[in-house]
């Protein structure tokens, strides 16, 4: 460990050193950090769904992704998957009590956004700036 980071973190806990793989924000950050967990999230918020209406809920989220997001919610204890005996059978996703709990920095995230459009709009112009003058193309 280098001399700055025993500074930034003065009782040596991994858990105070943003830098560490154990650090709380990037392990959140681990959990809903791609395009679509938070989306799916989001959209349980509001109670039961059945898979087909997620699918038809969230344009541009294809059936593949959609069941790689909803596993690993699953496999992390945010939400439960629940096998309806129907013809043809039907899948319900609710959020368990740690993703309702989970689902409040996300709100919050997303009400940011809604409220700071002209900040994300500036960040895309950037991008795509970026994107036409990059060499690497």
């Amino acid at each position: 460990m280098s001399d700055d980071s025993k500074q930034s973190n003065p009782g040596n806990d991994p858990r105070s050193d943003i830098l560490d793989e154990r650090y709380p924000a990037r392990r959140i950050i681990g959990i809903i950090a791609d395009k679509w967990t938070p989306i799916v999230l989001y959209c349980l918020a509001s109670g039961t769904r059945h898979f087909g209406q997620m699918e038809k809920r969230i344009p541009g989220l294809s059936r593949k992704m959609l069941t790689q997001v909803l596993r690993r919610l699953e496999a992390n204890g945010l939400v439960t998957r629940r096998v309806l005996r129907a013809v043809p059978p039907k899948t319900d996703y609710e959020l368990t009590p740690l993703g309702r709990q989970l689902y409040v920095p996300v709100a919050m995230l997303c009400d940011w956004a809604l409220k700071n459009e002209t900040t994300l709009d500036r960040i895309d112009a950037y991008r795509s700036q970026f994107v036409r003058n990059a060499d690497w193309k």
